[in-house]
């Protein structure tokens, strides 16, 4: 293998692997990641197309194909791209996704579902920044935390300060939207990295004091606005407010309970086929799920995202470098958080966050920058020189 630039060149095939016609299938690394990245998408669009098959002239489930072809794309070139190279250009990057960020706060920036979060170029063709600068803030915080001093084997105060930082920005970028659900998501990741990188455990005990020190500052300041203190005091008693605030997690129970054990068939729930869930097709595709495919049907959703983030979290514990073993871990913590707290708030258990299903919501930003982000994990195990 050779490189050119961060791209990395696959020389011609060795004699061995010309007689193992099966060792070409190494163009696509690290199967253990892609074939569930691969079904929960195929799921994914099997859903979108029952939540949204009654809507005269939809053409989200084409778009959300569309965007799991180019995440796809994306996945496979990300994951030939040679990390300690690609570690040059991780500044231009990270600054790109904050770009993206202070644009949305501009006049090119649109209000959809309460959150001041979208770039609209065009009739139906918009995007999310903060979905893109996740990889980003990934990539950049784990150059802080990846390149310890001579003689240190774990970062120093130095590294997870300026850890914090390079979080802060976007976290900072994106409350100003609002949509704190995602500026939690950059928190858990910065918190994720630092943890796999080997930082002295004092530094967890700040974190703890910081995070109730900020909670009790947004409290003192009414920096919670009524609506977002209203889904609290919901999840505390859904039936208080079923036709209002808490008609999404009353409705989306109704629904996933509905299922039973087998589902009553794709395309066959009533609940999905009425609209009674606000938002099914994006973050409460789970319902559908649920509803649906039942027990089992969720479960296998479940299991294949719990399968793509231990191999995640393998990779990470086998890198070679503290730079790969910081990126898998963010991208782990990344995906896990979000499908946690999707699946939590589906099922009443969370309060409503507005975080999408990684792979399986509609949403071609998130989509894509998830399928990105599996790439970044193919990309690390790559630099382990070991069977994917």
């Amino acid at each position: 293998m050779t490189t050119l630039g961060p791209l990395s060149v696959r020389l011609p095939a060795s004699r061995a692997t010309r007689r193992r016609p099966w060792a070409r299938l190494a163009l696509f690394p690290a199967w253990g990641l892609v074939l569930p990245a691969a079904a929960l998408s195929a799921i994914g669009l099997l859903l979108v197309w029952s939540a949204t098959r009654n809507e005269p002239g939809s053409t989200l489930l084409q778009r959300q194909a569309l965007s799991v072809g180019i995440g796809f794309a994306l996945l496979w070139a990300v994951s030939r791209i040679d990390l300690r190279m690609l570690r040059a250009y991780v500044p231009v990057l990270y600054l790109l996704g904050l770009a993206g960020l202070v644009a949305v706060l501009t006049p090119l920036g649109r209000t959809i579902n309460g959150s001041h979060a979208w770039i609209v170029l065009g009739d139906g063709l918009q995007f999310q920044p903060s979905e893109f600068a996740k990889a980003a803030t990934v990539l950049a915080i784990a150059t802080a935390l990846g390149e310890p001093r001579d003689g240190e084997r774990r970062p120093g105060a130095g590294a997870v300060l300026l850890a914090l930082g390079l979080a802060a920005v976007p976290v900072g970028l994106i409350a100003l939207q609002p949509d704190y659900g995602t500026a939690i998501v950059f928190l858990v990741l910065a918190t994720g990295m630092i943890v796999v990188s080997g930082a002295p455990k004092r530094w967890f005990a700040a974190f703890a004091a910081a995070g109730a020190a900020g909670l009790l500052l947004v409290w003192r300041l009414d920096l919670i606005r009524p609506y977002q203190l209203q889904r609290l005091m919901v999840l505390a008693d859904p039936d208080a407010d079923p036709m209002g605030m808490g008609y999404n997690a009353t409705q989306a129970r109704i629904a996933i309970g509905s299922g039973g054990l087998l589902g009553k068939g794709l395309f066959h729930g009533e609940q999905t086929a009425g609209h009674f869930v606000p938002e099914q097709h994006t973050d409460f595709i789970f319902t559908v799920a649920g509803e649906e495919l039942g027990f089992l049907g969720a479960a296998c959703v479940i299991l294949l995202m719990l399968a793509l983030l231990w191999r995640g979290l393998w990779i990470a514990a086998k890198s070679p470098s503290p730079f790969g073993t910081a990126v898998a871990g963010g991208v782990v913590c990344w995906l896990a958080f979000q499908t946690f707290v999707n699946v939590g708030m589906t099922m009443g258990l969370l309060p409503v966050a507005g975080l999408p299903l990684p792979f399986v919501s509609y949403g071609g930003s998130a989509t894509i920058s998830s399928l990105a982000a599996v790439g970044l994990l193919a990309a690390v195990n790559r630099l382990t020189r070991t069977p994917a």
